[in-house]
């Protein structure tokens, strides 16, 4: 029996930022699915705040190299590598000078957001698409923490979904309570246009409050998680409305069993499916 691959693509992993709910889970989850057994790979923004030496991190060259295009513009998509050792796992890292060089993660030094948070996101999630490819690794579930994540499920199901790859790949969205107070730029679903979608797909991406962007990425997800204790009770409403399997918020100690037993109870309703 094959080992099931898991993909993380998280907005945050400790120790390459500062410790938070996220990037903790970012940290351990892995580690943890990897000891259970299955197969595991790992992405994250190189925030322009991760010290490179220190943290030991290389350019992939075979990986590198590519332009994505975003509202007409090229940006350069290169791909850095680090090991945390101690966890015996990759950490694989987005990274563009446009877009990750500043020292900052999501705000500049006034607290202000940053304008171009919402290209940022989705230079990110179609960089670890195309990453995944380049690397020929199938997942069988991806995993999402944040909202800058938050496109994934949707290009999964569209612009990704002939890509054979991707194409028996389950997604899981978790929501956390990671709120931004402004929404994204007016243009975020114009700019993440893309052959294979339909203008229509992405109806609920159109006014990108950080509520509105949850719940466009749990619509298009197979499967649910509460990934923070106090999140807005209005995703969980949406949540338990959506009908799609849901695991409620897990304490720090069970998350690993429970998120693994989780993801089992996905795949396995996908192999009854198919039968």
């Amino acid at each position: 029996m094959t080992k099931k691959r898991i993909l993380f693509i998280s907005q945050e992993i400790t120790p390459y930022t500062e410790e938070n709910e996220i990037s903790k889970i970012g940290r351990h989850l892995p580690q943890g699915i990897q000891e259970k057994g299955k197969e595991i790979r790992t992405f994250m923004p190189r925030f322009g705040s991760i010290n490179e030496r220190r943290n030991q991190l290389h350019e992939v060259i075979r990986l590198s190299g590519m332009n994505l295009i975003i509202d007409e513009n090229d940006h350069p998509l290169i791909i850095k590598v680090a090991s945390i050792q101690p966890a015996r796992m990759q950490v694989y890292f987005i990274d563009n000078e446009d877009f990750f060089q500043r020292k900052a993660i999501f705000e500049d030094k006034k607290g202000t957001f940053f304008e171009d948070n919402d290209e940022r996101s989705i230079f990110f999630c179609r960089g670890v698409l195309e990453t995944v490819k380049k690397l020929g690794w199938a997942p069988d579930l991806v995993h999402c923490h944040g909202w800058m994540t938050s496109l994934i499920p949707m290009f999964l199901k569209t612009a990704y979904k002939e890509e054979p790859l991707f194409e028996n790949t389950k997604v899981v969205y978790s929501a956390y309570d990671d709120e931004f107070d402004k929404s994204l730029n007016h243009d975020f679903a114009k700019k993440a246009l893309m052959e294979g979608i339909d203008p229509k797909d992405l109806a609920m991406y159109e006014n990108p409050t950080h509520k509105n962007i949850t719940k466009a990425a749990i619509s298009w997800s197979d499967g649910a998680i509460v990934g923070s204790q106090d999140i807005n009770e209005e995703l969980i409403q949406f949540i338990e409305k959506s009908g799609k399997p849901m695991l409620s918020y897990q304490s720090e100690d069970k998350y690993v069993e429970s998120f693994s037993n989780f993801y089992d109870e996905i795949l396995t309703e996908e192999e009854v499916l198919a039968k």
